[in-house]
Formats: structure tokens, C-alpha cells, sequence
């Protein structure tokens, strides 16, 4: 017997846009929309239906498993804490992130992420989870270890996403010292010896491992279809570099001329979801409303808070005619859907899946009401 839910008395929020309707979810596929009104199925009450949130950037499981400095949780606790408010976000697709390399901030030693990552499968496996979880792998290619670290991923399947970061200062994320200084002096209590030493450390590590790191981790992800992101891009040459390298993911961006450079190479541009609600971005850099002023913004990213996704779309399309709640809605369900080839979810049409979120905003913050993942509810 088919297993079906009906959504009545929803307003229903499409590509292009939005439509009072019904929803039919059959055996966890979207069967019909239903514009005629039905007596039938679970009233919406008039509240916004939209697809479930793809997210691709997030650092939220990290905090989970490693609480405090030098503490580490039961990973899959850790998992299933993290997945909670993952879902109760709206986000039914989630990549989680998981660091590659070490440095002297700290980070996780060899073997650890891929202790989590077979936590995830066993409770994928299980049923433990809301959302459905994939792997992206945050490879910071200045370090020294990256090459170990990723070896223990390249052959799982779950691993769908990889970013080529350098966090050297005086470039990219911090291309300005007074980020940098912000950052590392003032937050560890360093001397200007101690900083200056640290610096130093650092840009001869990105010196002597960037190159020869990027260029191996994307051809290990080429090997296997993995989509490719890059980080922090700043100027025209590290666009051209990405373009080499066959990135279709430009994360982060910290210069227009950058973010409008990758847009134009075909990239998706993503930036995140916190910067949009803040109104500006946590280190300095440029502000994401800005790219949508440029129309060269295409994919939201939590980053750090999970309910910004949700939150975002929502200050964005506020009073503006030029960009409406649908096009907001694309940023975080279609568009990032396309850019890493899940062609089977991101939109309420015939034939896709029922990942939907029922969310009501009668006011400024949003509040998700429930989540269906393949139609069953799972929020």
C-alpha cells in the first residue's frame, strides 16, 4: 500500500512563485499540486510551504563533538545533537564539514574525522537521523598533513563536496593585518614577538604546501566526480586559479570583483546566511546584501548559525519587488541542490522529493512548524 500525506490550506512558495494550494506526497514523492482547494489532509493554516533547505557549508558539528578545548563527546551524540537542530532549522540535506589538516590552532589529529564519518554512516544506517547528511571536506592545504588526513576519505561515498582553503594572512580571508591581528594576536594574548613569529610560521606553510596540496586534492576529487569548492577568493587571479582547477562552488568571496568574476565563470557564489541577517560579514569583509544588490549572489550557507538559513531568505525579499521570497527560497534549496548534482530535490514540482518545511512569519523571525523529509515528518 502507498503511503501518502496532503498538505491543504498552504501557501505553497514555487520556483517563480507562490500559489494557495494543496500538496499530495505519494511513497515520498511529490505527486500533485492542487490550486482547486481540498477538504482532504492536514491544514496548513495558511502558512508558507517550501522546499526543504540544501545546505552546504556547515561548521556546526564541530562544536558538538569538541565542546570545549581538548573535550571530546561521544560522536554519535554528537551527530544526532547536531542533526536536531539541523532539522528543527528546516534543513532536510545537510554537508557537514569536517577539517582536514592540522596547524598550530589546534584541529583534530589523524583519524578523528574519520571516527565521525563512520559515526554518520552507522547512524544514517540506523535510522538515528532527521536530515539526510553528506560530507564536505574543508581541506586547509596550507597545512602540512592535509594529504594524510584526506587520504582516509577518498574512497567514501558519503564525502560529495570538497573546499581548498588557505588561511595565510594577508590574503584572502584576511587581507588586511588588522583582521588577522583581530583574530590570532588579540584573541590568544600574543606578544609582537610571539605574533610575528606566528605569522611568519604561517605564510612559509602556505608557501611550501598550498600549491602542491591544492593541486592533488583536486584531482583525487576529480577522479571521483566530487564537486569542487574554493575559499576566501579575492581577486581576479585566484578566480582564474579556481577556474583551472574546475571549482563550480566559489565560497565566501571577500571582494565585488571576485564575487562577480566567479559568478561570470559559471560558479555558484556562496556566501553566508549569518552576513545577510547581520547585515554584514563577521571578519570584515564585504556584505552578502551587497551581492544580491549585484545580482551575483547564488547560494546561502549557515556557516555557523543553523536557523539563519531559514531566517535569511525572509530579511532578504522584505519590501523588495526586485527580489521576491522565491528567488530568496532558490538560494537556499534549488540553487545549491544544482551546484552538487542533486537533481531529485530543492523544489516543490511533480516527481521530486517531498522534503518540505512548513514555516510561519507573522513577524520578523520565522518559526518552522514542522519538517517532512521523503514525506515523512521528521520535525
Amino acid at each position: 500500500m502507498s503511503k501518502e500525506l496532503i498538505l491543504r490550506n498552504a501557501r505553497l512558495v514555487l520556483e517563480d512563485e507562490i500559489v494557495d494550494a494543496s500538496l499530495l506526497v505519494r511513497d515520498g514523492r511529490i505527486a500533485a499540486i492542487d490550486e482547486s482547494g481540498s477538504a482532504l489532509g492536514e491544514d496548513m493554516g495558511g502558512d508558507y510551504v517550501i522546499p526543504g533547505l540544501v545546505e552546504l557549508h556547515t561548521d556546526h558539528l564541530e562544536p558538538h563533538y569538541s565542546p570545549r578545548p581538548g573535550v571530546r563527546w561521544n560522536g554519535i551524540a554528537a551527530l544526532q545533537a547536531h542533526d536536531a537542530q539541523i532539522a528543527a532549522s528546516g534543513i532536510t540535506t545537510v554537508f557537514d564539514c569536517l577539517r582536514m589538516g592540522s596547524d598550530e590552532d589546534g584541529g583534530f589529529a589523524k583519524g578523528e574525522m574519520r571516527a565521525i564519518a563512520d559515526g554518520l554512516e552507522l547512524a544514517q544506517r540506523d535510522d538515528r537521523l532527521r536530515a539526510e547528511h553528506f560530507i564536505h571536506l574543508r581541506c586547509e592545504v596550507s597545512s602540512a598533513d592535509v594529504l594524510e588526513h584526506f587520504d582516509d576519505f577518498r574512497s567514501d561515498p558519503q564525502v560529495r563536496l570538497a573546499s581548498l582553503m588557505d588561511h595565510a594572512p594577508g590574503q584572502r580571508q584576511f587581507q588586511t593585518m588588522e583582521q588577522y591581528v583581530l583574530y590570532y594576536k588579540e584573541k590568544r594574548g600574543l606578544s609582537d614577538e610571539q605574533f610575528n613569529d606566528f605569522v611568519k610560521r604561517r605564510r612559509h606553510a602556505s608557501q611550501t604546501h598550498s600549491a602542491p596540496h591544492r593541486k592533488a586534492i583536486a584531482a583525487a576529487c576529480h577522479e571521483r566526480d566530487i564537486t569542487i569548492a574554493s575559499h576566501d577568493d579575492a581577486t581576479a587571479a585566484h578566480v582564474e586559479e579556481a577556474k583551472a582547477f574546475g571549482v563550480r562552488l566559489a565560497e565566501f568571496p571577500t571582494s565585488m570583483e571576485a564575487a562577480h568574476a566567479s559568478h561570470a565563470a559559471g560558479m555558484s557564489v556562496l556566501m553566508g546566511a549569518p552576513n545577510i541577517v547581520r547585515g554584514m560579514s563577521h571578519s570584515g569583509n564585504i556584505s552578502a546584501r551587497d551581492l544580491v544588490a549585484a545580482r551575483v549572489l547564488d547560494v546561502l550557507s549557515s556557516d555557523y548559525v543553523p536557523f539563519s538559513l531559514i531566517y535569511a531568505p525572509f530579511v532578504l525579499s522584505d519590501g523588495n519587488d526586485e527580489f521576491t521570497l522565491p528567488d530568496a527560497i532558490k538560494l537556499v534549496t534549488s540553487t545549491p541542490a544544482r551546484t552538487v548534482g542533486l537533481k531529485d530535490r530543492g523544489r516543490i514540482a511533480e516527481g521530486l522529493r517531498g522534503d518540505l518545511v512548513r514555516v510561519r512569519r507573522d513577524s520578523d523571525v520565522p518559526v518552522v512548524r514542522s519538517v517532512w523529509r521523503e514525506g515523512r515528518r521528521v520535525a
